[in-house]
């Protein structure tokens, strides 16, 4: 027998409800009150959104010019390197190699990039400063240890391993804080905070020729040293992370492999960097032995490194609004190009218009990969953990780019330019398939 009373009701399907004759008892030991309270709209479970970024201001700026200390630090001295190089070669370390010699840049930039990957969960965990203390400390005393080194294993140790290291820790402090700032400007503002590394590599070569000159490979060493103590203490003073991320950067995202257009993009990048730090390294070398006068033959890594810093900015600018990928293919074929064209350039005017051209494009090619993986990525939430990838793939070409080269060396110039051409037209073949896999053949879209 069905049972009901005054205070039952059936809806239109037959299910017994609750009338509303009579408000529903409260249950002795609960609190009406406070579980309403607690499932109101007004005050939902989930946490609120984060604030947008404030694309502008005087603290937001800051951090831009925070970056680019880090940046005038851990890249320009990387970029700087082809002046060690050739003073190693052509002085200190004449007995070894141009292989060996590069091994030391190559790992001092592979740990910049590979180190750097490995950092991120310390940045996610909140040890910002800490990066930039410990980055900080391992850059200057790595560079007054070059200053007391006579032997290849001892700059192994302090040029390539300990600034390395340090550079590292620099790396992903600078680029991780600047979306968090700005989401309009991205691409654009990364461009000047990259500018600092270019300013580096103009700055620091020239310093260590002239110092060198005057009072010795120690205390130029030691000078380009304090500079860097200087300089980094404006990232400690003015820089403030605004947002710690929601949830720890994973190390690896094997699902990313599983996507044809970051694939392509990483196996570019690897060939990319294989080529595109070739003249950086071997420029000077170069100049020297077809006639160049060894003062004037220094001076164009700076010329270089000086043509990157408005190829840093403008292209970045326009990759806002056309996309990075539609930038960085041209830029990678460029690079190609120039590679092969050194093929044929010997005398003192056309090294300089080469010097200048391929460093406008190199400095693109430096930044622009940063906001790419942000267009291949399906969501923010996976761009850390695949821009830590594409590093680390990187940096693995700029470990073994530049002392097979040296070692290709040994058959002559036209060897080792070929050799940097052809992996930049690789890299260009595979930025170009990463792209069409993202949108297909339309020349217009964005991408």
């Amino acid at each position: 027998m069905a049972l009901h009373d005054d205070n039952t009701a059936k809806d239109p399907d037959g299910h017994i409800v609750l009338s509303s004759s009579e408000p529903a008892k409260s249950v002795p030991g609960s609190s009406n009150t406070e579980m309403s309270k607690l499932r109101s709209p007004n005050q939902p479970n989930t946490p609120s959104p984060p604030p947008p970024p404030p694309n502008g201001g005087l603290v937001a700026w800051f951090q831009v010019a925070g970056s680019w200390c880090l940046m005038l630090n851990c890249w320009g001295i990387v970029n700087a390197y082809g002046v060690f190089q050739a003073y190693y070669q052509t002085k200190l370390l004449a007995d070894r190699s141009p292989s060996s010699i590069a091994w030391i840049g190559s790992i001092q930039a592979f740990l910049l990039l590979f180190v750097g990957a490995l950092t991120g969960p310390l940045y996610d965990y909140g040890y910002f400063h800490h990066l930039i203390a410990a980055g900080s400390f391992l850059m200057v005393f790595g560079m007054m240890m070059v200053s007391l080194c006579t032997q290849w294993w001892q700059l192994v140790l302090a040029q390539g391993l300990i600034v390395g290291l340090g550079g590292g820790c620099l790396f992903v402090p600078s680029i991780a804080i600047l979306p968090t700032y700005f989401s309009t400007r991205m691409a654009f503002t990364i461009g000047i905070a990259g500018s600092g590394s270019g300013i580096g590599g103009v700055i620091y070569p020239i310093v260590f020729q002239e110092l060198e000159n005057s009072i010795g490979f120690a205390w130029a060493t030691r000078v380009i040293a304090f500079v860097m103590l200087a300089t980094l203490s404006v990232p400690l003073a003015v820089m403030r992370p605004r947002l710690k991320p929601s949830a720890v950067r994973k190390l690896f995202d094997s699902a990313a492999w599983s996507e044809r257009p970051y694939s392509f993009f990483a196996f570019g990048g690897f060939f990319g960097f294989i080529g595109m730090y070739l003249p950086l390294f071997y420029i000077s070398v170069f100049a020297i032995q077809h006639g160049m006068s060894s003062r004037l033959a220094f001076y164009l890594l700076p010329i270089l490194n000086a043509g990157s810093i408005f190829g840093r900015i403008f292209p970045n600018y326009m990759a806002d609004k056309t996309g990075p990928l539609n930038i960085f293919i041209p830029t990678c074929l460029a690079l190609a190009l120039l590679s092969f064209a050194w093929m044929a350039i010997y005398d003192t005017m056309g090294l300089v218009v080469f010097t200048v051209i391929y460093g406008f494009f190199s400095g693109t090619f430096l930044t622009l990969p940063f906001s790419a993986v942000v267009t291949l990525s399906p969501h923010m939430g996976v761009v850390g953990v695949r821009m830590g990838m594409a590093c680390a793939i990187g940096s693995l070409g700029l470990l073994v780019g530049t002392p097979v080269a040296g070692a290709i060396l040994t058959h002559g110039w036209l060897a080792l330019q070929a050799f940097g051409g052809t992996a930049l037209l690789i890299a260009t073949i595979a930025m170009s398939a990463s792209r069409v896999s993202k949108v297909g053949w339309h020349v217009s879209a964005k991408a």
